[in-house]
């Protein structure tokens, strides 16, 4: 009688499993592409923290992109400009991401964060958009907030490391709160 019971809970435990493995994968298991952008201090600033950043941002690219993503990386030294676009469909694809970080020569000592910012606004597509400003030094972030872009800033998030910061940018999500507070509120 107990090795019954005591095959009938392996069973329910079994089936439990299976059900929730069944049922919870598909939601958790595939998203829709998205848009990744990649703002990376160009400074000289940089070059003191960018093997720590390559290889934090290494980590995070590997949990994030998906076959199918889109992804810019901008180099943004005295002036910004883009140093990778593609499309991920491969691990390869992925290496050639990381490798662009890597390869990131820093000159001068401003960051043009503004004018990548202003362009990934401006290339927006329906798509979620994930943007991540990685700044090696205070005068980058401060030239933001002293020019048209620094509205963007709003909602972001900063995660501060020993000499540098990384920094998710909710790109145009006022327009996306408004615009879901309108819709919400007119079907009431």
């Amino acid at each position: 009688m107990k090795k019954n019971n005591t095959d009938a809970i392996r069973g329910f435990v079994m089936a439990l499993f299976m059900t929730a493995f069944l049922c919870l994968s598909p939601l958790y298991g595939q998203r829709n592409p998205i848009n990744v952008n990649l703002i990376v201090d160009g400074s000289t600033s940089f070059i003191n923290v960018k093997e720590e950043v390559s290889s934090w941002i290494s980590g995070r690219m590997d949990q994030i992109l998906v076959e199918g993503d889109s992804v810019k990386v901008w180099s943004a030294g005295s002036n910004s400009r883009i140093i990778y676009e593609g499309k991920i469909n491969s691990a390869a694809d992925r290496e050639t991401v990381k490798k662009s970080i890597r390869e990131i020569a820093a000159s001068g000592n401003s960051t043009d964060f503004s004018g990548a910012l202003r362009e990934a606004v401006q290339h927006q597509s329906a798509n979620f958009t994930y943007t991540l400003l990685i700044s090696a030094s205070s005068q980058g972030l401060s030239s933001i907030l002293d020019s048209p872009q620094s509205g963007l800033l709003r909602f972001s998030r900063i995660e501060e490391f020993s000499a540098w910061r990384a920094v998710v940018v909710g790109l145009n999500l006022d327009t996306r709160v408004k615009r879901a507070a309108s819709a919400y509120f007119n079907h009431q």
